[in-house]
Parts: C-alpha cells; sequence; structure tokens
C-alpha cells in the first residue's frame, strides 16, 4: 500500500520551456536587479544570457557530481556570475530574488493539465502529499503550489535549497518522510527524470517510483540507458494516470 506521494517540481507538475524572449527578458531584469543594489553591468542582456547558459551548466555538472546545493549567494558569485567578480556578501542580501526570477522568469512554467483535480483526487483516496524538488530558490515552490491551487493539499514541501541536498541522494526523500513520519516501503514518488528522480527513489528505497515523460529533459538521461539504468514501476504521460494507478495498488478505500 503507496500511504504518502512525493512530487518533484519541474518538468513534473509544470512543464519548462525556455524561450529566448524569456532568457532575455530575464537578463534585462537581472542587470536591473544587479545596478538597483549598487552593482553596475556592462553586459548587454544577450551577453549575460550567453554567460549564464555556460555557467548554468557548470553549476549543474557540479550538482550532478557532488549532489550538493550551495548557498545562493554562493552560486551567484562563484558560479552565475563568476566573471564579474562580486563578493558573496554583497549579493546575500538579495541572492533569493534573483533566483526565484532565475526559476521562474527565465523560463515558461506551465502547470500539468489536471494538476489540480488529480491531486484532490489522491487527496481524497486518502494518500498524502508532499513536494521534493532539486532548485536553487526557496520561494519558488510554496509560490507555484499556490499559483496552482494545490498548496493545501501538499503537508511537506522539502526543497535542496533548504536542506543543501540535492537528488538522486537518497537523504532528501529521508528528510520528507521523516517530516511526514512515513515509511518508505509505503511513500511513491513522482519526477520526470531517470538520473535524478528515478534513481533518487530507488537510492532511497520507496515503494513506489513513477515517471512522468517529458521528452524535453531527455538529453539529461543520455547515460541512463541500456538494461542496467534504473526503472520506474510505471511511466505515463499526464498526471491523472496516476489515480487508477493508486487504486489499483491500494484497492478500494475502506
Amino acid at each position: 500500500m503507496i500511504k504518502t506521494l512525493l512530487f518533484d517540481l519541474g518538468g513534473t507538475l509544470h512543464t519548462v520551456r525556455r524561450t529566448q524572449e524569456s532568457r532575455l527578458r530575464f537578463c534585462a531584469h537581472l542587470i536591473r536587479i544587479l545596478e538597483q543594489h549598487g552593482i553596475p553591468v556592462t553586459l548587454t542582456p544577450q551577453e549575460l544570457d550567453a554567460m549564464l547558459a555556460v555557467n548554468g551548466e557548470e553549476y549543474k555538472h557540479f550538482g550532478e557530481r557532488s549532489l550538493i546545493e550551495l548557498p545562493q549567494s554562493v552560486i551567484w558569485s562563484r558560479y552565475y556570475l563568476k566573471e564579474l567578480h562580486i563578493d558573496e556578501a554583497r549579493l546575500a542580501p538579495f541572492a533569493e530574488e534573483m533566483s526565484f526570477y532565475y526559476d521562474q522568469e527565465r523560463m515558461e512554467n506551465v502547470p500539468r493539465p489536471r494538476l489540480k483535480e488529480t491531486m484532490a483526487a489522491l487527496h481524497g483516496m486518502g494518500i498524502r502529499l508532499g513536494v521534493v524538488s532539486n532548485i536553487i530558490s526557496t520561494t519558488l515552490v510554496p509560490y507555484a503550489l499556490k499559483e496552482y491551487g494545490i498548496e493545501a493539499y501538499m503537508e511537506c514541501v522539502v526543497m535542496s535549497s533548504q536542506v543543501g541536498i540535492r537528488k538522486p541522494d537518497p537523504r532528501i526523500f529521508e528528510i520528507a518522510m521523516n517530516q511526514m513520519h512515513a515509511s518508505a516501503t509505503e511513500t511513491g514518488y513522482v519526477g520526470d527524470t531517470i538520473s535524478r528522480d528515478v534513481l533518487g527513489s530507488r537510492n532511497a528505497g520507496l515503494g513506489l517510483c513513477v515517471r512522468i515523460d517529458n521528452p524535453a529533459i531527455a538529453h539529461r538521461d543520455a547515460a541512463f540507458q541500456g538494461p542496467d539504468a534504473p526503472r520506474a514501476d510505471y511511466v505515463i504521460h499526464e498526471l491523472p494516470e496516476l489515480v487508477p494507478i493508486l487504486s489499483g495498488i491500494n484497492g478500494p478505500r475502506a
């Protein structure tokens, strides 16, 4: 029986689409934020976008190797804006603001179809719900859950930005389960990546792993193919498919 179901955010509860327009809009906004805090920027939005693309990949590779999420001011000082040589202490007061817009404005986040109805149905089945997310912002996940009208269903939100641990490290799942007093064998996880979500839930010994299809991240899982790659128990295309899956596993509610 699965009593607790945890979800990834990006690519799972909402899809993510980056466009040149959204990236440049964010970069123009980021320049204004820096200048408002007395840090002049001579780069154009286009130049800043190119810099963030390279430095963002560098930090992503660091996170994938170490499974550590660094403090926001360190991420911005040592990675994203490293060519600007800004001390992390100077960035700390507004690092969350930059991080929020990095995840919210630099890309277009679109809630999955029938998201609210699916969460309501799962909650109505007596399943406890929560979120475990790799993310540099501490406010984007709560903001998104409220915007999508599902915050009341989520008993627990664990973010790498708060605990300093990234999926697939099993400890981030264990933090969520400890908060919810849930056992691993009665906990399931829904995510879109093999490298983070499937591998992480397997590392944590969860009783159920569901992967939701997301072609946009296929390149991230290129190394996780073949017969020895970790496999989800179910692969779905849309969130409402979870309802019959959980009904089948748990049976009729007493």
